[in-house]
């Protein structure tokens, strides 16, 4: 194994500061540099009390917090600001492609911060905070997964740097502990269940928290476990009980059990939900929002990012967006140059006020081909419109064309809970028994695909309970990342990188990875699923009368895609996507009315009203997709 250094690895140079010549003046800072020692940084604990009882124990929570800051600064009299990643992983499953854990000394001091936040950052002039969420490693307390608690335990840290908040320094007993050291300025970052958390947190509107850094988070739990009426089979209080296995031995069955008890098996949108739907509170929200999201993630599935980007931007969030092609995947592991530099940038920018220019920058960045990027001045693209597509039927039946005129007649297919994505996408020219689909004609020109779509589909099932699914489908050959592959889009190497300062404790130095490349014949771009029992409320489903139509809109999921000229926009409609949702307890057979039937897209570029030929693009490969969906890291 080779360690390659040359990269960006952090020198860590002598403590101190070097005084310019009293006749020149001090040049104005563009970031921050390494001039700490890191190995002789302070690590230390901190446990701040929640002011619950989560666990019923009849003493209130108190969430262990683990630190690791310079010691030059405070000597100096210097506060600094503090990036924090909270999580409920730390000892339970692990953060990052390496799965790393947190370690600590033979007196419980901590050693070991898992990722590269503190090797880097800490030289620099932060201090970096690892936050075991209660009922998670040394916190007391439970998971609520998404809940007050979980929120609050992130929270209460962001008060305690504030001077809000109590802190001691043991689990029980112990003596108060402030933070003086701390300039109050916080920056949360995280992947997938802790970048929900700095979600949750930013949506409390807590004062300190300045910017947060969402990659691969959920923004409403509703949209991990259910969509629009259905379920994808799993629980919340499965994953607590995954979190809270290496925990200090609390009882959290109780509340487990609320877990249990208030997400519903129908996947009606109920109480347990809306206390875990950030989106609803974006309003609150104060601190700056740098989301990275993979279009392809099949387990935090792409609405997360796009309706809580949409919320932001209606409150004017200053914000930035990087979207892959990679399924499940963290920046670092897909574009790590890139990423550091931009993430030091931002945090330079929003924790230490150094004007270096990025929030001038265009607004996203957007993988187009395997490590191909392209920046956009927004997101969604300029000029993207709402554009209503309209199924028009053809020569054959359930195959026809898709356009922006209005469609006419009827449609129809059974519900195979056996069959999916791929075997509904595969031969598109012929008629299937489990779909319906619709294709342009081959486009004379691009479009773009940029932003949420939705679909409204009237049915009229041949029994009481009925599901749909539907998506957006882009046939012509591609060289794509292998999102459905064990990587979700990367290989990882054998060679190191190195991102800061390392101590025999914690190394700086991480695998490399590189692209994990696949060519297909069709890319399926937008997916989304719906219960058609609740198409006048998500809150409460209603009994499907057969043979009686319903009409019913659901959404799909973001992306930004461009759609080749040459290549068709599909749109197909089925029942039970077998890769994703559980089935209706009577699969119906179902008969679409076209008229009223259609899919409004976000696109720039034209569709036209009527294609001047209704042949179906050729059967292209198969293409299986990720269907695993139960661990959210």
């Amino acid at each position: 194994m080779r360690v390659l250094t040359g990269l960006c690895a952090a020198a860590v140079l002598a403590a101190g500061v070097v005084v310019p010549a009293a006749a020149t003046a001090a040049p104005a800072r563009t970031a921050s540099e390494p001039q700490y020692d890191y190995a002789g940084a302070i690590r230390e604990t901190v446990w701040v009390d929640l002011g619950r009882d989560g666990d019923g124990d009849g003493v209130p929570d108190r969430v262990a917090a683990d630190i690791v800051r310079p010691k030059e600064p405070a000597e100096a009299g210097k506060k600094i600001p503090v990036i924090m990643d909270a999580s409920p992983y730390y000892s339970s499953v692990g953060r990052g492609n390496e799965t790393q854990f947190k370690t600590y000394d033979a007196q419980g001091r901590p050693v070991g911060f898992p990722l590269f936040y503190d090797n880097y950052f800490v030289p620099r002039g932060y201090a970096v905070v690892l936050v075991d969420l209660a009922g998670t490693n040394r916190s007391t307390g439970c998971v609520d997964v998404g809940g007050a608690s979980d929120v609050q335990s992130a929270k209460k840290v962001v008060d305690w740097l504030n001077g809000r908040a109590t802190g001691y320094t043991a689990k029980t007993g112990g003596t108060k502990m402030s933070a003086g050291w701390s300039d109050g300025g916080v920056g949360m970052i995280g992947k997938s269940y802790d970048g929900t958390i700095a979600n949750g947190v930013a949506s409390t509107g807590v004062e300190g928290l300045k910017t947060i850094v969402p990659i691969s988070a959920i923004s409403s739990w509703y949209d991990y476990y259910r969509s629009d009426g259905v379920s994808f089979g799993f629980d919340p209080d499965g994953l607590a009980q995954t979190v809270e296995r290496r925990n200090g031995g609390q009882d959290c069955s109780a509340q487990n059990r609320k877990l249990a008890d208030g997400a519903t098996a129908n996947g009606d949108y109920g109480p347990l939900w809306a206390e875990r739907d950030y989106v609803a509170n974006a309003k609150n929200v104060r601190a700056s929002v740098f989301i990275s999201h993979g279009v392809n993630d099949l387990n935090v599935m792409p609405i997360n990012y796009g309706q809580w980007w949409d919320a932001l931007a209606a409150k004017g969030v200053q914000r930035k967006i990087w979207l892959a092609q990679t399924g499940h995947v963290d920046p670092f592991d897909y574009r790590r140059t890139e990423w550091v530099d931009t993430l030091h940038r931002w945090f330079d920018h929003y924790l230490m006020g150094i004007d270096n220019g990025i929030e001038k920058e265009p607004m996203a960045t957007v993988e187009r081909q395997p490590d191909q990027w392209a920046d956009e001045a927004t997101y969604p693209a300029p000029g993207t419109k709402a554009t209503v597509l309209r199924p028009q039927p053809g020569r054959i039946p359930g195959v026809g064309t898709l356009g922006t005129a209005g469609g006419r007649g009827t449609a129809s297919f059974t519900d195979n809970p056996q069959a999916g994505e791929n075997e509904w996408a595969a031969n598109p020219s012929a008629t299937s028994a489990n779909r319906v689909l619709y294709s342009t004609a081959a486009l004379a020109s691009p479009v773009q695909v940029s932003g949420t779509s939705s679909v409204t589909v009237t049915a009229t099932p041949s029994t009481s309970t009925a599901h749909l699914s539907a998506m957006l489908v882009d046939y012509g050959p591609a060289t794509i990342r292998n999102f459905s592959g064990p990587g979700e889009g990367i290989v990882t190497g054998t060679d190191r990188t190195c991102w800061g300062s390392s101590t025999d404790g914690d190394s700086a130095c991480y695998k490399t990875t590189s692209a994990d490349t696949k060519n297909v014949d069709y890319t399926i771009i937008s997916r989304g699923w719906a219960d058609l029992a609740n198409y006048q409320s998500l809150s409460r489903e209603g009994r499907l009368t057969p043979g009686k139509a319903y009409t019913m809109t659901f959404r799909l999921a973001s992306t930004d895609h461009i759609v080749p000229a040459g290549h068709r926009l599909a749109l197909v409609i089925g029942g039970t996507d077998n890769s994703f949702i559980t089935a209706p307890a009577n699969p119906p057979k179902l008969t679409i009315d076209l008229a009223k039937t259609s899919a409004q897209v976000p696109l720039t570029g034209t569709v036209p009203a009527r294609p001047r030929t209704e042949s179906a693009p050729a059967s292209p490969l198969a293409h299986v997709p990720a269907a695993a969906r139960f661990d959210l890291r």
